[in-house]
């Protein structure tokens, strides 16, 4: 019987199984068609969408696929490969279509590594599933379906913190990996499309719980050629839907857009125990 990397959102008990998770109180959770497990209670029976929808999910992977982050995952991989270890448990905690975390499960195969996924919108594990070597569950990151310090690693690339639950996860010792956007980023874009645009406030770089281990700031430049790429560019983002018809209209004249990429890359280590780490 295999046993899931995560746990019973119910009782908290381990899951085991392939294509039914159940636990040892009785509880059990069906895998869909798309090989993900739907942990997320409240939307069980709603009905409800939540999380990113199917438009900023394909667009993002479009985006994605032409490797115009390739540096970005690349840095992460980078800290990765530092802080490996045989066997390690790798969580990313808001995947979405798993470009990153499929790359990252394929590179550390050296390492065995037991590589999962959550993120509350079904439309995005449909497509992280695709990609494989990913165990994928719906869940919200302020709710994680795992076992209190039991990772080794938690990523947290562009999707909304969650510090405290980072730290209950994860092992004595280990480590979390976040990537966000610096001020000036996609900062062409948002100029062609608003008449007063603004810049992406400073990261925060102190957290509760845990000491920095590493920054790296990547600022690069990339060259959009088509239409497709720039509207791909501008849809797997928020601004689309906060933007009105008149502004998206502006988007729709370019065909060629020159856009710099700045990121941060941040690492940390856990260093204190759950009860000293205010909510996030």
């Amino acid at each position: 019987m295999l046993t899931s990397f995560f746990c019973c959102p119910v009782c908290g008990e381990l899951l085991v199984g392939e294509r039914t998770l159940t636990c040892s109180n009785g509880h059990s959770f069906d895998k869909s068609k798309y090989h993900y497990v739907n942990l997320l209670l409240s939307n069980r029976s709603a009905g409800k969408r939540h999380g990113d929808d199917n438009l900023m999910v394909r667009s993002r992977g479009e985006f994605l696929d032409k490797g115009y982050y390739g540096p970005v995952r690349q840095a992460v991989l980078d800290v990765l490969r530092a802080c490996a270890v045989p066997g390690m448990r790798l969580l990313d905690a808001g995947c979405g279509e798993c470009w990153y975390t499929a790359y990252f499960a394929a590179e550390l195969s050296e390492f065995a590594p037991h590589v999962a996924g959550v993120d509350i919108s079904k439309d995005a594990l449909r497509w992280g599933a695709k990609r494989g070597g990913v165990e994928l569950a719906v869940a919200s990151t302020a709710h994680l379906p795992v076992a209190d310090a039991s990772c080794d690693a938690v990523l947290n690339i562009f999707s909304p913190p969650e510090i405290r639950e980072f730290h209950r996860v994860l092992k004595p010792g280990g480590v979390l990996i976040r990537a966000l956007p610096l001020e000036g980023h996609l900062w062409a874009l948002k100029s062609a499309v608003y008449d007063t645009p603004y810049r992406n406030p400073s990261p925060e770089t102190s957290l509760p719980g845990f000491v920095p281990l590493s920054r790296q700031d990547l600022r690069y430049s990339i060259h959009l050629d088509n239409q497709a790429d720039i509207r791909s560019l501008f849809t797997m983002t928020p601004y689309y839907y906060k933007t009105g018809a008149a502004d998206q209209a502006k988007l729709q004249a370019l065909h060629n857009l020159g856009e710099t990429v700045e990121i941060a890359v941040l690492a940390y280590q856990k260093i204190t125990e759950p009860n000293n780490v205010s909510a996030s």
